[in-house]
């Protein structure tokens, strides 16, 4: 993995457009989802936004242990001995490590949920057709999940490689294949029976599957799986390199449970615009998903070959491009929230509470991409205890809690959560971000 070469804008720009575009087929997918499942049923729709918490908890378990496997193997890859037998050999006991985490996550996530999905569902909808139908879509999604950790671990390692069109061709045949499969399964066309959810829920694991059998030959060819051990100390490094991503994620799924209990106190019809409009977020989010994805093995290789320069001319080059997308996504959402909305629903009073929550939320976006670079590059220039600090400091000390007030005024200022938040948040980086000797950043690495 060669990542020496002079110019940063060219190589973010390199490797960070076919993880876009993998993304951008994902997001189309996401949206083409939920439009079909709201064609055949509002409360399907609902049952979807209402589930979209749990599924983003279970990808922050497989991408951010595929993040953390990512990270090391790249941090490695950055030191002056890593091409030395006795770092070969630990290389490969580390991504054997890694790869058997993907079948130890999925095991623990599916138990767990399908163990609680019922008492959740209980307490985020009154509505007995909207928890019926977030348990047939939940049960298949859930106990077929494995694709999804499997493909995970192996993307992030051809990734941390430099190989980013393979996982991006994974994606997007994965994707394409989901929305083929969704209005046939959903509607039943070409003779099969109709299965509304349910046939929504099989699209996306079928894409999952195919994903994985895609990425994971090419792992088995490049590198020795089997002559590696799995060893419960690189199993710790893994999650401690990880857990920034994974907390990052997994505290998603928390605040917007929160929120959607804050939102219920109004209406069915508010919590159905907050999942509305992370379908729609996520769409727009996604070049900044993307570089998130490019420069956590980019930086963690330039921290281990000692280059701090270069780190800080990575983290500036990103901000300045998430800044220009998070603008145009500002734009977009207040000019044409209404535009946007329809999409998914015609009912009026989601319409008119959506246009307000959207316009307002929007406010937020550039302060949210200043939070995002930052949270990753703290993670990967060794800094991985204050990335987890503003992690923690948006999911847990602020979002929710800010709702709660905010919501003692009326459902308006609810929405300014958002904005009060995320300004709040790219403050406390700005005053974070201190270069720190290279000593004291190789102090918040997992050890060896």
């Amino acid at each position: 993995m060669t990542m020496q070469q002079p110019s940063i804008w060219n190589r973010l720009i390199k490797l960070s457009l076919p993880v876009m575009f993998s993304l951008l087929i994902q997001s189309i997918y996401n949206i083409a989802d939920s439009y079909f499942v709201a064609r055949y049923s509002s409360d399907g729709l609902a049952a979807l936004s209402l589930i979209y918490p749990i599924q983003l908890f279970m990808t922050a378990l497989a991408t951010g242990t595929g993040s953390g496997l990512g990270l090391l193997v790249s941090h490695m890859d950055g030191q002056k001995a890593g091409g030395s037998s006795e770092m070969i050999r630990e290389k490969h006991s580390l991504i054997a490590s890694g790869l058997f985490l993907g079948i130890f996550n999925y095991l623990i996530f599916t138990l767990t949920a399908m163990w609680g999905i019922c008492g959740y569902f209980s307490i985020s909808s009154s509505q007995q057709a909207v928890r019926e139908s977030g348990l047939q879509y939940a049960h298949i999604v859930f106990l077929f999940s494995f694709g999804l950790f499997a493909e995970a671990n192996a993307t992030k390692l051809l990734q941390a490689k430099g190989n980013t069109v393979l996982p991006m061709l994974a994606q997007i045949a994965g994707a394409v294949l989901n929305i083929l499969l969704d209005p046939i399964l959903i509607y039943g066309l070409f003779g099969l029976p109709a299965m509304g959810i349910r046939g929504a829920a099989v699209a996306t694991v079928l894409g999952q599957w195919l994903a994985m059998f895609i990425v994971i030959p090419p792992v088995f060819r490049r590198f020795p799986v089997f002559s590696g051990r799995v060893l419960p100390a690189d199993c710790i490094r893994i999650y401690r390199a990880g857990l920034p991503a994974i907390a990052m994620q997994s505290l998603n799924t928390l605040y917007i449970v929160g929120l959607n209990l804050v939102l219920k106190q109004f209406s069915e019809s508010a919590v159905l615009v907050l999942g509305i409009y992370y379908k729609l977020q996520t769409f727009f989010f996604i070049p900044l998903m993307g570089l998130q994805q490019v420069i956590l093995p980019l930086i963690s290789f330039y921290h281990g070959a000692e280059q701090p320069q270069r780190e800080r001319q990575v983290l500036g080059c990103s901000i300045k491009l998430s800044l220009a997308v998070m603008l145009t996504a500002l734009g977009a959402f207040m000019i044409a929230p209404e535009g946007l909305l329809s999409i998914f629903t015609a009912e009026l009073a989601v319409l008119s509470i959506g246009c307000i929550g959207l316009r307002i939320i929007s406010l937020s976006f550039p302060f949210a991409a200043l939070g995002m670079m930052y949270t990753v590059y703290f993670q990967s220039a060794g800094r991985g205890r204050t990335s987890l600090l503003v992690t923690v400091l948006r999911q847990v000390v602020l979002l929710v809690p800010l709702a709660w007030l905010f919501h003692y005024k009326g459902l308006t200022f609810v929405w300014f959560t958002f904005p009060v938040t995320e300004i709040f948040v790219a403050a406390v980086c700005l005053m974070l971000d201190r270069p720190r000797p290279a000593t004291w950043a190789r102090n918040e690495l997992p050890a060896r």
